[in-house]
């Protein structure tokens, strides 16, 4: 399977993710171009915990938190290691929630009955697709496993 090409989106849903013992689960609303993304995590309720913005072409990542602290790092990678205590893959998420491997790095892909993503393997993530049913083209909710990770994301709107 050919990469997903860069593109513009934005996306809410909810995602939720487990390291070790510690969980979390939030909401959230992702406007991405190629090179730059704005990403807010919420609450279940709606409460905003989270505002992260990066630029994958300058290097940096920031994230403002709920409590009007700001942290950066060199990337989201960096990033959310520090904040999650694990690096949560924005760049190649981008492209997985779209259905497939991002550019530039070597992947393995299973594809289903429909002809569309099953499994695809990148970046030391596994990531399993399901989809409303079998005439939908773009994924509905994604596991992401990673060692002593696991990521949920369901995907309420992508455009």
């Amino acid at each position: 399977m050919a990469p997903v090409p860069p593109a513009s989106f934005t996306a809410d849903g909810r995602l939720s993710a487990r390291h070790g013992t510690d969980a979390v689960s939030v909401g959230f609303a992702w406007k991405h171009a190629p090179s730059h993304d704005d990403i807010t995590l919420s609450t279940p309720l709606g409460q905003v915990v989270a505002e992260l913005s990066g630029d994958a072409s300058a290097g940096y990542a920031r994230v403002l938190l709920g409590d009007g602290r700001t942290l950066e790092a060199d990337g989201f990678s960096a990033l959310t290691q520090h904040s999650l205590g694990f690096p949560l893959p924005v760049t190649g998420l981008a492209a997985w929630i779209r259905g497939g491997p991002h550019e530039g790095s070597p992947h393995q892909v299973d594809i289903d009955a429909s002809g569309r993503t099953a499994t695809l393997r990148q970046d030391g993530w596994e990531i399993i697709y399901d989809y409303a049913d079998a005439l939908a083209r773009h994924p509905e909710r994604l596991r992401l496993i990673y060692p002593e990770v696991e990521v949920r994301v369901v995907i309420d709107r992508l455009e």
